[in-house]
């Protein structure tokens, strides 16, 4: 509607092609093609960053325009249109939030690893913009915190919707590589994790992260911020459903339960992550990149499957998502494409087909009949893969892989739980036995729940019909 999908402003239900791209994209041999190389979208609008260092935006954005001078007003772009500002300079990081941009620009013409200028622009009624104002902006202005004299270089940004958030580290030469975060905006949720609630129209360091850590990633939901360590520390601050915190946990901050200070997120396995790549916020969930990008884990508000472990409801703590996914839900468009193919060789060949009907028509009907019952067995393995996943997931912690069988079962086709169970206790660590505790204390707590409700409303039938019978005589 507002042109944020970069064509005709109309709505899509399937991707459709960027033509703009591909106009300014079509090079002669002695010009370099044009790339994407990152993209970004936030609110009505979508930015993006080609292999020249050239930012391009489109969909509601703040452009400069001649029907807005003297004040300020977001321009529908249809299709994607370059920021000129920049022009000279090499774009390497850019968010935006509902209304604002904020970009990580080259101090030269090519970016030299720790010379990048923050750029800011767009709806500044909180502060976003972290210029010491309210002031709306059409066009990018430097935040001066991080301009080329800075003695920090920053190397990470993200937004909010209405809240900023950078990463900063000290310019070598330095004896150590730790970093700062600093965020500014809308602090009325403990966005900020200033400790307060209140909004901060310059950048401000998260002083109550700890000391002497490097922060490899940072990201914003609507109303939280999350970074995560080189170590595999994960901080959080900000709305509760987004960090996921548990209902009955106490804060100094509001009554809501927001957190308006970093709150280290922990693990299954103890409050550090292993091998951590990235950390992204949704609107009200988290999730997590680990183990160098072979496991997910989410939390926080878990409306319409959002964080991947097979359920719908709200994790309190970090979940395990179903990665990767089982092979065969991949394999299934291959074989509906493979019936196609066959099915078109089938009619090409129709002639030749005449001459030997019989045979290759009792043939493809074995094999279509076969084909079938492979489908079915396929979707059944799947669903009881999917299904074991999960049950093993939540007392275990993790996904269920090859080795996790166990070795009676996958030799002789038979299985002893006792045995096997009686092996796993006997190997399992403290964290182990701590975490299977507390899963059949909650499994016990509801089947004792259920049963205290069903003696209840035994009871309450068993004084309705003895009321009633009673009422009957006294009418005798």
């Amino acid at each position: 509607m507002d042109g944020q999908l970069g064509v005709n402003g109309g709505n899509f239900l399937v991707p459709c092609l960027l033509e703009r791209f591909l106009e300014v994209g079509s090079a002669t041999e002695s010009e370099v093609p044009l790339q994407v190389c990152s993209v970004k979208a936030g609110g009505m609008m979508s930015l993006a960053i080609d292999n020249l260092g050239g930012l391009w935006m489109w969909g509601s954005c703040p452009l400069e325009s001649s029907s807005n001078e003297g004040g300020f007003s977001l321009v529908n772009s249809f299709t994607p249109t370059p920021v000129w500002g920049f022009y000279g300079h090499t774009v390497v990081k850019v968010a935006c939030g509902n209304e604002h941009v904020v970009a990580l620009v080259s101090a030269g013409e090519t970016y030299k690893g720790e010379d990048l200028v923050c750029f800011s622009w767009g709806g500044n009624n909180h502060g976003q913009l972290g210029l010491g104002d309210k002031e709306y902006r059409n066009r990018p202005e430097i935040v001066e915190a991080f301009n080329q004299d800075s003695p920090s270089a920053v190397y990470e940004v993200a937004c909010g919707a209405f809240h900023t958030a950078l990463l900063t580290h000290r310019k070598r030469p330095s004896d150590t590589l730790e970093s700062m975060c600093w965020t500014f905006g809308l602090g009325e949720n403990g966005q900020l994790g200033h400790g307060t609630t209140q909004s901060v129209l310059s950048p401000e360091p998260v002083k109550e992260l700890p000391q002497y850590i490097y922060l490899v990633s940072v990201d914003c939901g609507l109303f939280h911020t999350s970074v995560v360590s080189s170590a595999g520390d994960v901080w959080s601050w900000g709305m509760e459903k987004g960090l996921g915190l548990y209902p009955d946990a106490s804060y100094a901050g509001r009554d809501t339960g927001d957190a308006v200070s970093p709150l280290q997120i922990n693990g299954l396995n103890g409050p550090r992550f292993q091998d951590p790549v990235q950390v992204v916020c949704g609107a009200a969930h988290t999730v997590l990149v680990a183990n160098d990008g072979y496991k997910l884990w989410s939390w926080g508000r878990g409306r319409s499957g959002v964080l991947g472990n097979g359920k719908t409801i709200d994790c309190y703590a970090p979940t395990v998502v179903l990665w990767p996914p089982l092979t065969e839900d991949f394999k299934q468009e291959e074989l509906n494409t493979a019936d196609k193919e066959a099915t078109a060789t089938i009619d090409d060949g129709d002639k030749i087909g005449e001459k030997n009907s019989t045979g290759d028509a009792e043939t493809e009907k074995r094999l279509s009949s076969a084909m079938k019952e492979m489908k079915l067995l396929q979707s059944k393995l799947s669903v009881m893969e999917k299904y074991a996943g999960i049950l093993h997931g939540s007392i275990f912690g993790k996904p269920m892989e090859e080795q996790d069988i166990p070795v009676s079962l996958q030799n002789s086709g038979s299985y002893d739980i006792t045995r096997e169970w009686e092996n796993m206790l006997e190997s399992a660590d403290r964290a182990k036995l701590v975490r299977l505790e507390k899963f059949y204390r909650n499994m016990l707590a509801g089947v004792k729940d259920k049963q205290m409700k069903k003696r209840i409303q035994e009871m309450i039938k068993e004084c309705l019909n003895s009321s009633t019978i009673n009422r009957g005589k006294g009418d005798v």
